[in-house]
């Protein structure tokens, strides 16, 4: 079924926004819903929004004056909301006898039904999310790299001990929000319902580069948890052993004041 909000359109606009970590949806519930899963609503004038639970929404057919006005009603509903949120944005062409696909930055569609829409925002909002942690790893690693370099001149101090437990924390957190809420590696809902959607749904998949990215951002995950927790390890080592010496200054001490004491 074709949507007829864009059922005379030959084009139309989709941006994509990470805007928080979670999404509180159950404000739409009262709404006149266009469908569920994932949940899409109508928006603007002539528009509609396709909402992720992740914090992600995805618009089709919106002005900026019109996006503003949703993400300023949807403020209260967004917990750990972003300072800057990830955006992509990209066209779609209605082209009724020619291939699906991505293809010189537009997205070309045989139809503008809700069921590909729902397609094509499920690709952009797995795409915003994994740029978002892609910047956000980077800035892990430009904050670990310091320590690394800190430990082999022999520093690393105790407070460097708590920073290194904090990026082991984040990066465990991270890797919880891509796994349980995201869910980057899996296909989308609608896949089951609409079968006829899913070489769409591949084809877009691998343009957009998820699976590749995705394991990319695994990777990173790990070679940060190990870093850190290597370098926590080697300071809980030099600290055993800088109580060792410890004890072993103390005991020489009693020695020589024992032998002081006999002398005289």
């Amino acid at each position: 079924m074709a949507d007829e909000r864009f059922i005379s359109a030959d084009k139309i606009s989709a941006h994509a926004a990470f805007i928080g970590q979670r999404l509180k949806l159950s404000v739409f519930e009262n709404m006149e819903c266009l469908a569920t899963a994932p949940l899409t609503v109508k928006a603007g004038n002539n528009g509609i929004a396709v909402l992720f639970r992740y914090g992600v929404v995805v618009f089709f057919g919106l002005t900026p004056s019109e996006m503003i006005g949703f993400f300023d009603n949807l403020s209260a509903y967004i917990t750990d909301k972003f300072d800057e949120p990830e955006w992509d944005e990209v066209e779609l062409v209605c082209r009724p006898d020619g291939p699906e696909n991505l293809d010189k930055g537009r997205i070309n569609l045989q139809a503008f039904n809700l069921q590909r829409l729902q397609i094509v925002a499920g690709v952009l909002a797995k795409s915003v999310v994994l740029a978002h942690y892609e910047v956000n790893l980077g800035q892990h690693f430009d904050r670990i790299e310091p320590l690394a370099s800190n430990l082999k001149q022999g520093g690393l101090g105790g407070s460097k001990g708590k920073a290194l437990l904090q990026y082991i924390g984040d990066v465990l957190l991270i890797e919880g929000k891509m796994i349980g809420r995201v869910e980057i590696s899996e296909k989308p809902e609608l896949i089951w319902d609409h079968p006829e959607y899913e070489r769409l749904f591949l084809r877009l998949e691998d343009e957009y580069e998820l699976a590749e990215r995705h394991r990319a951002v695994d990777r990173k995950l790990g070679l940060i948890t190990r870093t850190a927790e290597t370098l926590l390890s080697l300071l809980q080592n030099k600290r055993s052993l800088r109580v060792e010496w410890y004890i072993v200054i103390l005991i020489v001490v009693e020695i020589v004041i024992m032998l002081g004491e006999k002398i005289t």
